[in-house]
């Protein structure tokens, strides 16, 4: 799977959410953005875009879904800084933009931009891992994800 954004990665353990860094809602990475644009990884569908914008959901046509969630807790700024291209149910292709975000305007709120990118059905593969390590551009290999 490619990667959605331009940024640093790193593991989820390093993520400062536990939900995230416990892996709770599923295996991944995640990714200090260096601008505020997600892309789609993957040619696919919408399957949970959030009214605050700052998460969508994508499930490829493979069956891969996956959670993009730009930030810690900044489902408070109630879709201030976020806009979406894209509505739930829709259609994606590999590289469409999906989100895009104003990176400095969350930050100077207060608010971490660290995105992680977390496969929600992990249960279903066997593996899941991350094969792009440090800096990553928008359509870099990001995760391999393999079937049990």
């Amino acid at each position: 799977m490619d990667s959605p954004m331009r940024g640093e990665v790193i593991p989820l353990s390093e993520v400062h959410d536990e939900v995230f860094s416990g892996e709770m809602m599923g295996k991944g990475c995640a990714i200090v953005p260096e601008e505020g644009k997600i892309y789609a990884p993957f040619d696919g569908k919408i399957v949970g875009l959030l009214e605050s914008h700052h998460a969508v959901g994508i499930e490829s046509t493979s069956g891969i879904e996956i959670l993009i969630h730009v930030g810690m807790d900044t489902v408070k700024l109630q879709g201030r800084g976020f806009t979406a291209y894209v509505q739930d149910g829709e259609q994606v292709k590999k590289g469409q933009l999906l989100l895009e975000f104003e990176k400095e305007e969350i930050e100077k709120a207060g608010y971490e931009v660290t995105t992680p990118v977390i496969v929600t059905n992990s249960y279903e593969f066997s593996e899941i891992e991350t094969v792009a390590f440090k800096q990553v551009e928008r359509q870099n290999a990001l995760l391999k994800v393999q079937r049990i």
